[in-house]
């Protein structure tokens, strides 16, 4: 794999471009096929300074791609002409300051089973619902232009990032997941959706925050548990961790014994374990758990925080104690406050 970097402000000249579109498959791919192309892809990508995540399911792709702009063209122009695939819409095209799948020439989705659990309904004020509900829309729709229209909307009449992300975003990824619950929208449409929301996220612009300590002596490894798909609270928690000035690592480890290494590589003072925001998960828990007590011992010799995160607990009475962590967050809003109080507390102690 890509060897991973610093999430980090950059000169524009610097900036990443981001592409993702959907297509359909031509032929019924097999499981071999798709390693296959996967694995065609990584030489290519690895050449390129190429990363993204592909997902196939129900003869469709959908596909992210980031990298330098003009290689990124060469890239996006090759797979246009592939014969394997038709039917190509792109979602949404533009640069970023920062990788998403840094760690990754290509990481592989080839469908899922759906997860146990029951829709949960929270209330809000009509005005909010009525957002949320719009937010929703346009994010099964796949309509990236939409989605940014009616967040720059909101900013322009002064809404807050914290405000956008814990009232709109967030109840979004959940509606998104009742859908799928519902058997309204299949997985690919929920991954769709969830993608065009993180995309989304990265429009919302964050407060820096300041503590009694300088933040960048804080380092912070944001990653999904070992196997979760669903990456949106990790993706909106860096550009959170970012603006406050911490130092970053974003990971999206595929195993319990991966994450292992990256702590011990990386010996981060914080580490933030996330399940997804749009589904229960509960049936999870015990490989979170496993996860966090993998991840204390690679950390045994650094005083590490454990926080963890996803719609689990921010709907249910799931404590942090539950999963053996330090810290369980009800939204991604104010972490990085919290996050830092109990960093400053373990390094006391």
């Amino acid at each position: 794999m890509a060897s991973q970097a610093n999430i980090k402000h950059r000169p524009a000249n610097e900036w990443i471009g981001c592409l993702t579109y959907k297509s359909t498959a031509t032929t019924n791919p097999t499981p071999a096929d798709l390693q296959a192309i996967v694995n065609q892809a990584r030489t290519r990508n690895r050449q390129m300074g190429i990363t993204g995540m592909l997902l196939f399911e129900d003869g469709c792709f959908l596909q992210t791609l980031e990298g330098p702009p003009a290689q990124l063209d060469v890239v996006w122009n090759a797979i246009k002409r592939d014969k394997r695939h038709c039917n190509i819409e792109v979602l949404s095209e533009r640069v970023s300051q920062s990788r998403l799948f840094s760690q990754w020439d290509l990481l592989l989705y080839n469908g899922q089973g759906k997860a146990s659990g029951s829709a949960a309904h929270a209330s809000a004020p009509p005005a909010i619902s009525r957002y949320v509900r719009k937010i929703t829309k346009l994010a099964l729709a796949a309509d990236s232009a939409g989605l940014d229209g009616l967040v720059g909307g909101l900013v322009e009449q002064g809404w807050k990032g914290d405000a956008i992300v814990g009232l709109l975003i967030e109840p979004a990824a959940r509606a998104l997941g009742d859908a799928w619950l519902a058997d309204q929208c299949c997985e690919l449409d929920l991954t769709i959706g969830l993608s065009m929301l993180q995309l989304a996220g990265q429009w919302v612009r964050h407060e820096p925050t300041r503590l009694g300590t300088d933040p960048a002596a804080y380092r912070i490894l944001l990653a999904t548990s070992p196997g979760e798909q669903h990456m949106l609270g990790t993706a909106l928690l860096a550009d959170q961790f970012v603006a406050a000035g911490w130092q970053v690592e974003v990971a999206f480890p595929a195993s319990t014994e991966a994450l292992a290494n990256q702590i011990a590589a990386e010996r981060p003072d914080a580490i933030d374990l996330a399940l997804s925001d749009a589904l229960p998960r509960r049936h999870a828990l015990t490989r979170l758990s496993t996860a966090i007590s993998v991840s204390r011992r690679a950390a045994s010799n650094q005083p590490t925080i454990v926080s963890v995160g996803g719609r689990i607990f921010a709907e249910d009475a799931v404590t942090a104690v539950m999963v053996g962590a330090d810290h369980a967050r009800r939204s991604v809003v104010g972490a990085s406050i919290s996050i830092a109080e109990l960093v400053q507390q373990k390094r006391k102690s």
